[in-house]
């Protein structure tokens, strides 16, 4: 039988306060994160998991066997690591929440070209029918 955790992490960003749900399925973590904005009260987060849990999109799974990289820091390659830090560094969520944001982006992006070849192609049959109108006097 499969074994799922949920946790969920309320914490504020700066500007909003943020949940981060992780959710573990057959060994692969998901995540995905929420804007509350002010500050949720329990019953508010109560509530959101009772009835807007199930409409969440989480990302992709990224497996719990893998490790997280993190680079050597010696002394003669300080500078480079401290250019990589955000690359190298930060918690399988956070590495999970980056791969849903670069999904969601080429999947953005896949149908506004999608649209704009759409709209292209209505625009010429649309002036293909105009010069036949033209051209036969009408």
């Amino acid at each position: 039988m499969n074994k799922v955790q949920i946790k969920l992490t309320v914490l504020f960003d700066g500007a909003f306060w943020i949940g981060v749900f992780e959710r573990v399925i057959d060994n692969k973590l998901e995540v995905t994160k929420v804007t509350f904005g002010a500050e949720p009260k329990d019953i508010e987060v109560y509530n959101f998991i009772l009835y807007k849990y199930q409409y969440l999109k989480f990302s992709n799974g990224i497996s719990m066997n893998q490790k997280i990289q993190k680079e050597v820091n010696p002394k003669r390659m300080k500078r480079l690591v401290k250019k990589q830090v955000d690359k190298a560094l930060g918690t399988k969520s956070q590495q999970a929440l980056k791969l849903q944001h670069e999904q969601n982006k080429i999947d953005r992006k896949s149908i506004s070209k999608q649209k704009k070849e759409e709209f292209l192609k209505l625009k010429f049959e649309m002036k293909q029918k105009k010069r036949q109108q033209k051209h036969k006097g009408r």
